[in-house]
């Protein structure tokens, strides 16, 4: 079962493993207070793509079509992920304000579209 959720929520036992995937550390918080089990930066967008995304909703198509690209690219970085989920509860943890649009909304898409697939 994978979950997403942001990261300034506080964290509860039902979130099982939680993994940042973002790419920078979320401003403000300590490391202890996000009770992070994994950050995955390598699985959040480049630093180019999510500079130009910019978190503008008007992006959002053209975003996961490019995000989705690049995560192709790099399969065996979202592979621990996915291995993680079929053991047991994950959450993807993410710093944005945006709640339904922002990268672990898209890569939660992205690995439900390949289990799908598979």
């Amino acid at each position: 079962m994978m979950r997403i959720k942001r990261v300034y929520e506080e964290p509860d036992k039902g979130d099982g493993l939680r993994i940042l995937v973002d790419r920078l550390w979320p401003r403000g918080l300590s490391k202890d207070r996000a009770g992070i089990d994994l950050w995955l930066k390598e699985a959040a967008p480049s630093d180019a793509l999510r500079k130009w995304f910019g978190h503008d909703p008007a992006r959002w198509a053209e975003f996961k079509r490019r995000y989705f690209k690049e995560l192709t690219a790099k399969k065996e970085v979202i592979k621990p992920i996915i291995e993680k989920a079929y053991q047991g509860a994950v959450t993807l943890l993410y710093g944005a304000k945006d709640e339904e649009c922002n990268n672990a909304v898209a890569l939660q898409e992205f690995i439900e579209k390949k289990k799908n697939t598979s």
